[in-house]
């Protein structure tokens, strides 16, 4: 099925195929009639499905075939909300992409920048907004912003928003709209308060669910690298000079954790920034631009900073500490193996993290591959600790990450495809190391 079958104008269509792309994906294919046809849509994406295109490059066709008399100042029409700066930025830059041959205008606003630029591009022509909701209702409270001729409204990755404590200012913002539009609301998995939210605010939706394709997972190369929680980042920089890998895309737990490591690895003589919710928006941008062009060879994230961040030929994802929800497994590996792309997704593990690894497992419903590094062997008289939520200051291990007395209780739902094992720089353990130390 080509883009133009699915009723996208020419225009459209001849954006999209500069952008390199010939056919839509799954959910693209089943997105866009949806949308084009005006109904309201619950979807459920993952990362790395192509959900972006999805629904911008419906609303664009919509929005062109209905355009607005020139005189008088044109309204915004279209809203999209997005969790984080990052992802934010990508889809604006998406919309101007697929729309650069239509007579539409977009911004995005998003908060740690000055809001006076902000203020003034509104004052201008924007028929697409695309924001985040905390720097929203900052100008809905300065009455910078209109938002009573919203057509179509987008919620993107609404289980991050309701993760990071969003779904308040969401409904705010819901009420502000007019009561005549149409939703769409995207999705990767449905914890029981976003069911609430979609019946309150979908009417008749359709319902489009789409896992990541197995044959894109199928590229990803899944490793458990066990060791002591003291000498992960010795691992870290043994695998990183031992195999030459660069763009290495590394996630910790905490913000903390995530400034120490890149310090460490900058004195192993290894190029690293970290990235999260507390650096500016300036230094978080210099860091990503620098690590797409490849000039950065290790990039160090929170969960939440690296949602957004989309490199088509990522090679390597690591997780230097696991991440609490299973879940969150799933979206961080997403980052490689697309396009066709092969990608390598390696987790440090250490006893601490065992209960961790069964529940990413049970999720998966997969074992990953264990390899060990000779000179890396855990020692065995090591016991278990409790892992922190990130939130308690108190203790720090030395590898960069943090630990506390309570566990975040896993989520259940989500799906990954098929993963291939592999050597990657050690000999394959003969044992699942599941007795020592739970």
């Amino acid at each position: 099925m080509s883009f133009a079958a699915l009723g996208l104008s020419e225009e459209i269509v001849r954006a999209v195929t500069e952008r390199g792309y010939t056919e839509p994906t799954p959910i693209q294919a089943q997105a866009i009639p949806v949308v084009l046809s005006g109904r309201d849509l619950l979807a459920g994406a993952q990362t790395g499905t192509g959900k972006t295109a999805g629904f911008t490059l419906p609303i664009l066709q919509r929005l062109s075939a209905t355009t607005k008399p020139a005189s008088g100042k044109a309204p915004i029409r279209s809203l999209i909300l997005a969790p984080t700066r990052e992802l934010a930025a990508q889809i604006e830059e998406s919309v101007r992409e697929y729309g650069k041959y239509l007579k539409l205008h977009s911004m995005m606003m998003f908060g740690g920048v000055n809001i006076n630029p902000q203020i003034q591009k509104l004052r201008g022509r924007v028929d697409i907004l695309v924001a985040t909701p905390g720097r929203l209702l900052d100008h809905v409270q300065q009455r910078t912003v209109d938002l009573s001729h919203i057509e179509i409204l987008v919620l993107d990755e609404a289980d991050r928003m309701l993760d990071m404590g969003f779904i308040r200012d969401i409904k705010k913002i819901l009420a502000l709209l007019p009561r005549q539009r149409q939703n769409l609301l995207f999705s990767a998995t449905f914890p029981d308060e976003i069911k609430l939210l979609a019946d309150s605010m979908l009417n008749k939706p359709a319902l489009v669910e789409v896992a990541r394709q197995d044959a894109t997972a199928e590229l990803i190369t899944q490793r458990v690298y066990p060791v002591d929680r003291e000498r992960k980042r010795e691992l870290l920089t043994h695998l990183i000079k031992e195999h030459n890998w660069h763009q290495v895309l590394v996630f910790t737990r905490t913000k903390h954790g995530a400034n120490r490591l890149a310090e460490q690895l900058g004195k192993d003589g290894i190029p690293a920034l970290a990235i999260h919710g507390n650096k500016s928006q300036a230094a978080r941008t210099r860091a990503l631009a620098e690590f797409k062009s490849g000039e950065l060879q290790v990039l160090v994230a929170t969960d939440i900073a690296a949602r957004g961040i989309d490199i088509i030929e990522l090679p390597h994802v690591v997780n230097f500490e696991l991440p609490n929800v299973p879940e969150d497994y799933v979206h961080r590996i997403g980052r490689t193996g697309r396009a066709g792309s092969e990608g390598e997704a390696s987790s440090l593990v250490c006893v601490d993290e065992h209960k961790l690894l069964r529940d990413i497992e049970r999720l998966t419903k997969r074992e990953v591959p264990v390899v060990q590094v000779p000179g890396f062997e855990p020692d065995p008289r090591i016991k278990a600790e409790p892992i922190l939520n990130g939130q308690n200051r108190g203790q720090q291990n030395r590898g960069g990450g943090q630990r506390s007395r309570s566990q975040t209780p896993a989520r259940s739902g989500g799906q990954l495809g098929n993963s291939r094992g592999g050597a990657g720089g050690g000999k394959p353990a003969h044992h699942r190391f599941g007795g020592r130390g739970r």
